[in-house]
Order: structure tokens, then C-alpha cells, then sequence
């Protein structure tokens, strides 16, 4: 093997037998042991898999669940044996796959550093060593000498992690292992990601963090039902996973059309049709927005009649139909006029303040000839567009420019 090669991959596929019967004590088993053979349903998790791993490289594996990353990881960890392929890994290898695996609830905190430490195969006087760094690391320093049946899970974590990353390995597994701890000691365990990435050491993390996997990943892959749809550098692949995400929520909102009446107008269907509608950013037409920067929404539209006074709307939601924008043309430059079989173009143009996710766009149509104003069109889901770029830890609907000051 390449002696610059951490791990090689080579074909790998994994079976698991899934068997129709489900025997609930012993006796069943021997019951029903002469009736029949037994049948099994075969679920095939990981296919043909090929890839290398530089050393001293930070690797992401990405994708949605179920489709093989933590089957995946327990192969290479060695937890797993492979129904096909081979891997061949050059150096020590340790997993943070399940944090806390040999923790006894019947001991104390400090009890549980020196059982752990033991399994990684410290002596006590190494330990002795590591002992404050491990609890000011996980701080705990109150409570390690609590019975760790009274820790929360979320300590329980935060003394697993700052124990298992004193392991002296060559390679790291990182399956989600963050993903119950409180957001300061996650911050604290990126910050100690940020040092691996300073040493050579290779690093293999799991997460739906894509933020994370961008920042830390120098490359990464996307699995797919047990495939790699891509491999490549991190942005590249976190992207691909996304706009995966999207074009997926612009078919159910496709299938939302034809099973649900997405169209209530007070007249007629026919009084106006919507011709088209864009997201635009920077002049082009995009599906994705990056954060931060202004984008465009553009509607194309014609009227069967002619409106001397007519008031276009738009409003931006988001997955869980919260309203996040709205504005309308009344409001922004007065009545306008549709000429009867003439196209008329609107484009409204908005500040970015809304955080990473999936937005759609609402339009409605008013006649204001009159003295009392009616709803003539209404028209949800016309589109549908994704913000990317503000980072998973900013948990707000939106996020308007601020300025901080230090005193």
C-alpha cells in the first residue's frame, strides 16, 4: 500500500440478514425448530464501495440516514467484518463511535477516567497524569466523585469524549459524537478539532453538521443507499447533498400540486396565469442562495383582462409555513396596471436575512379597481429556493446584520 495512504478501501459491501420470524424466548426456537426452514430478507448496506485516505487528511462522510455512513465506519473500526472487498489501514486506529462504551452507572465519575483510561490502555500513573486535564476538559470537577447513574447524558458525553481523545492513535473515528452535548462544549470539542487538523493525525468524521464538515473536511464523500454518489473536496460534496435536499422538496411540492388545490381564487383560475418564477442572485437564476447577500424573486404573469389597479404580493415561508417575508407592489410603488393577454414581469428585491433552509414563495393578486379591494388570484408554493451559509449553530428564523460593541 502507498506508504502515504491512511486507508484503502477496495469494493467493499456489506449484507445483513434480516429473518421473517421473530422468536421471543427460547422455547419457540426449539418449538418451531422442525417446522420449517427459516427465511430471511436480505439488506444489502453497503455496495462495491472504493476510496483512499490520505494520512494526516481530514475526511468527511455525509448523506441521509440509513444510507450505510455508520455501517460504513463500524467496517473499518473492525466492529463489522466485510460480506466483500477488503480495507487495509496503516497505522493505530481508534473509534468515538459510541462514547461511554465500558462506563459502569455504579461508580463514580472519577472511577469511570481510571476504568476508561484502563480500556485505552493507559497504566494509573498515566492516568494519574491525565486525570485534571480530563475533568477541567469535561467540566466536571464538582461532580466526579457522583455516581455516574446521577450524570445527565449530556455529562456523561462530555467525560466520555475528553478521556477517549487522549488515545495515542493515528487515526481518529468520529461518528456524531457531539451530537448530544450542549452547544459551549461542542464549540470546545471544534476547537480541538481545529488542533488535529494542525498535527498528522487522520481524521474520519460522520456528522449532518454541514458546516462542520466544510470547515474541518479537507474532502469528503456522499453515500447514497449503500453507494458513493460523489467524492471530492468538502464544498463541493456538502453542496451536491444539499441541492439533493432540494430538488427532492421541489418534487413533493409538485406532487403537492396535483393532490392537494394549491390555487383558491375568489373568480376564475383563468383570470390570471402565472407564466414563470425565479429566484435570481446576482443576476442569474439560482436554486441555491448564499446567505447574506441580496437576492431577487421574479414573477411573470398574464391576465385574461385588463386591471387598471391591480396589487401583486409575494410572501417567503419557510418548512413549518411560518411567514418570513412579505411585501407587495402597492405597497412599494403603488397600483399598477395588467394589460389584458400582456405579459408583466415584477421583481422584488430582498435583503437577505434569512438563516440556512428551504423557503417557498406565495403570490396573490388584487383588483383594487374598485372601491372595496378583492383577491382575484392566489397562488402557494410558486417556487421554491434554499439559503446556505450561515452555519447550523444560528438557530434563529431570521438573521438581520448586527453590530457589537465591546465596552
Amino acid at each position: 500500500m502507498d506508504p502515504e495512504v491512511a486507508i484503502r478501501i477496495d469494493g467493499l459491501s456489506k449484507t445483513f440478514k434480516l429473518p421473517h420470524e421473530k422468536y421471543t424466548s427460547v422455547k419457540s426456537v426449539f418449538i418451531n425448530f422442525y417446522r420449517r426452514k427459516r427465511t430471511y430478507e436480505l439488506q444489502q448496506a453497503l455496495k462495491d464501495v472504493s476510496f483512499e485516505i490520505k494520512k494526516g487528511e481530514f475526511f468527511g462522510i455525509i448523506g441521509r440516514n440509513g444510507s450505510g455512513k455508520s455501517t460504513l465506519l463500524k467496517l473499518i473500526a473492525g466492529i463489522y467484518t466485510p460480506t466483500k472487498g477488503e480495507i487495509k489501514i496503516s497505522g493505530s486506529l481508534t473509534p468515538f463511535i459510541e462514547l461511554g462504551v465500558g462506563f459502569n452507572e455504579q461508580l463514580t465519575g472519577r472511577e469511570n477516567v481510571y476504568l476508561n483510561g484502563a480500556l485505552l490502555g493507559f497504566n494509573r500513573k498515566e492516568m494519574n497524569t491525565m486525570y485534571k486535564d480530563i475533568v477541567e476538559f469535561a467540566e466536571l470537577e464538582k461532580f466526579m466523585d457522583q455516581k455516574l447513574k446521577n450524570y445527565s447524558s449530556g455529562m456523561q458525553v462530555r467525560l466520555a469524549f475528553s478521556i477517549a481523545i487522549r488515545a495515542k492513535s493515528d487515526i481518529l473515528l468520529l461518528d456524531e459524537v457531539l451530537a448530544v452535548g450542549d452547544i459551549a462544549f461542542q464549540q470546545k470539542c471544534y476547537d480541538y478539532f481545529s488542533n488535529l487538523k494542525i498535527q498528522n493525525r487522520t481524521n474520519i468524521l460522520v456528522s449532518h453538521n454541514m458546516p462542520v464538515i466544510e470547515r474541518y473536511c479537507d474532502r469528503a464523500i456522499l453515500i447514497e443507499d449503500g453507494s458513493i454518489l460523489k467524492i471530492g473536496h468538502s464544498p463541493e460534496v456538502v453542496s451536491m447533498y444539499e441541492d439533493m435536499f432540494l430538488r427532492e422538496g421541489v418534487e413533493r411540492q409538485k406532487e403537492d400540486r396535483i393532490n392537494q388545490h394549491r390555487t383558491r381564487n375568489i373568480e376564475s383560475k383563468s383570470v390570471i396565469k402565472i407564466i414563470s418564477a425565479k429566484i435570481l442572485q446576482n443576476g442569474k437564476k439560482v436554486k441555491s442562495v448564499k446567505a447574506k447577500k441580496a437576492f431577487d424573486v421574479e414573477i411573470a404573469l398574464i391576465s385574461n383582462r385588463t386591471i387598471d389597479k391591480a396589487n401583486i404580493g409575494i410572501n417567503v415561508k419557510n418548512h413549518d409555513n411560518l411567514m418570513l417575508l412579505s411585501t407587495d407592489t402597492q405597497k412599494e410603488v403603488g397600483d399598477i396596471k395588467l394589460p389584458r393577454h400582456r405579459k408583466k414581469t415584477i421583481i422584488f428585491k430582498f435583503e437577505n436575512i434569512l438563516t440556512d433552509g428551504v423557503y417557498r414563495v406565495n403570490v396573490g393578486v388584487g383588483d383594487y379597481t374598485l372601491l372595496t379591494p378583492k383577491l382575484i388570484y392566489r397562488e402557494d408554493h410558486v417556487q421554491e429556493f434554499m439559503v446556505k451559509g450561515i452555519g447550523s449553530h444560528i438557530k434563529g428564523l431570521a438573521h438581520p446584520k448586527v453590530e457589537v460593541k465591546l465596552k
